[in-house]
């Protein structure tokens, strides 16, 4: 992002984008939200960061309420890799930063939808190295210490990680990333937990986007997903936990379309 502009607007308008798609999965607040929300910015720039920063769940009206998706929301995406190009990723973490590499996956899950509903996709996305390699997910989360311990990650860190790929966490996308959260819901869990203890709830939320797509799919689960996102739903932290949630809800059948 630039750093001529304060975060502050960056944080600002990716909350009023996931308002616009919040409403848009409601049923309200007309079609092309990704274009309306850059035309009626005042500071388009900020306005297409905030496109990336919510990523793939701008789909989340198409995919789960049937809403038509605008050629002018096609347009605006890939806009926004223009104007923000990808960073590289040179090697996954632990050994390279998990920062990138968080954002590579979260640019091929908006890459991946955005070709599924136009048949193309922008320029310079490709798919990072599959998470479940060498030491970036680890196959038996439930039990770390199984693990080579110079490339184990425990299940803490690791579900937080998921929880930053939460956007990802919806139907019509299948990846590694897929396949590892499957491989560990007792991690998810467990993170999902943690984080309430902690009253992390936008963490909490996050992981628990990924027990509600496990839960859609007929994984069992160490937890009902059902109740933590009732109750995660109830504590506000503004539109990003909103529209996490009324997902979530989405996914389990909670919520008509």
């Amino acid at each position: 992002m630039s750093p001529d502009r304060p975060q502050s607007a960056y944080v600002a308008s990716a909350a009023g984008l996931a308002v616009r798609a919040l409403d848009a999965l409601r049923g309200v607040g007309g079609t092309a939200l990704v274009a309306r929300h850059v035309e009626e910015a005042d500071d388009p720039t900020a306005a297409l960061a905030a496109v990336r920063v919510v990523g793939a769940d701008i789909f989340a009206p198409c995919l789960l309420a049937d809403a038509a998706f605008h050629p002018e929301d096609a347009a605006v995406i890939t806009q926004s890799f223009t104007v923000f190009p990808p960073a590289s990723v040179s090697a996954p973490p632990p050994t390279g930063a998990a920062e990138p590499w968080i954002a590579a996956w979260r640019d091929w899950a908006t890459a991946t939808l955005l070709a599924s509903r136009t048949g193309t996709e922008p320029d310079g996305i490709l798919a990072p190295r599959p998470p479940a390699s060498a030491a970036d997910l680890p196959v038996d989360t439930a039990d770390p210490g199984s693990q080579d311990p110079d490339t184990a990650i425990s299940w803490q860190r690791w579900s937080v990680r998921m929880g930053q790929l939460s956007p990802l966490a919806l139907p019509g996308l299948k990846g590694p990333v897929h396949t590892a959260a499957r491989a560990a819901p007792l991690a998810l869990a467990r993170g999902a937990t943690r984080a309430v203890l902690r009253r992390d709830f936008p963490t909490a939320m996050r992981i628990t986007r990924w027990l509600a797509l496990l839960s859609a799919e007929g994984v069992r689960l160490p937890l009902d997903p059902v109740p933590m996102v009732e109750h995660l739903r109830l504590h506000g932290g503004g539109p990003r936990l909103a529209l996490d949630a009324a997902i979530a809800r989405q996914v389990l059948g909670l919520e008509a379309p």
